[in-house]
């Protein structure tokens, strides 16, 4: 990873057997069967403590990079993820005539999602969500960093965050560890993938 560059950091509540998701995850249904159990932790997202200094961080970021499931089931954000900053949908298609809301954009290029997600997020990081696109990012060298929120919880099932991808062996170097009520956020900085 170069240093100076703007870092790309997912942020992902997971359980502790690597689920982001309960099975059974569709519109109606986003976070999967007992899914929502993952997000309990913002509960505390408007206090002085951990969880709402995490909070507060992912709610500073520059621009987002959604994969376009996570950007379909969230309801396309009604156009704004937070604060108006632009977002950057991953897609394997983009059809002509549909038209992303707010400052959503299409993107097939990951190389270029992410070299103009850090444009446009200047000085402040930007967040990563879903995981094909935090999978597409890191196979194409350009995430950095990992914010996982590891929830105290087996779900038994649902959507992993790494599936086999293929990708080989990659490094990871824990840069910070922060215990919040019902979340250990654990940061990551991706130091070498083989």
């Amino acid at each position: 990873m170069r240093m100076s560059r703007t870092p790309l950091r997912l942020y992902m509540s997971m359980s502790v057997d690597g689920y982001i998701t309960g099975p059974d995850d569709r519109p109606g249904q986003e976070l999967g069967r007992d899914g929502g159990r993952l997000f309990n932790w913002l509960d505390d997202r408007l206090s002085e403590g951990i969880n709402g200094q995490v909070y507060a961080e992912a709610a500073a970021t520059g621009a987002v990079i959604s994969g376009r499931r996570t950007f379909e089931l969230a309801g396309r954000w009604q156009g704004d993820h937070h604060d108006g900053v632009p977002i950057h949908v991953l897609t394997h298609h983009i059809d002509p005539a549909d038209e992303p809301p707010g400052s959503a954009k299409f993107y097939t290029d990951v190389n270029a999602c992410a070299d103009e997600a850090r444009a446009a997020a200047g000085d402040r990081a930007v967040l990563v969500h879903g995981a094909g696109a935090a999978q597409a990012l890191l196979a194409a060298g350009q995430l950095d960093e990992l914010e996982l929120h590891l929830v105290p919880v087996l779900l038994g099932d649902g959507r992993r965050l790494f599936e086999p991808a293929g990708h080989g062996h990659i490094e990871l170097e824990l840069v910070r560890r922060l215990e919040g009520r019902d979340a250990t956020h654990l940061r990551y900085r991706v130091t070498t993938i083989q």
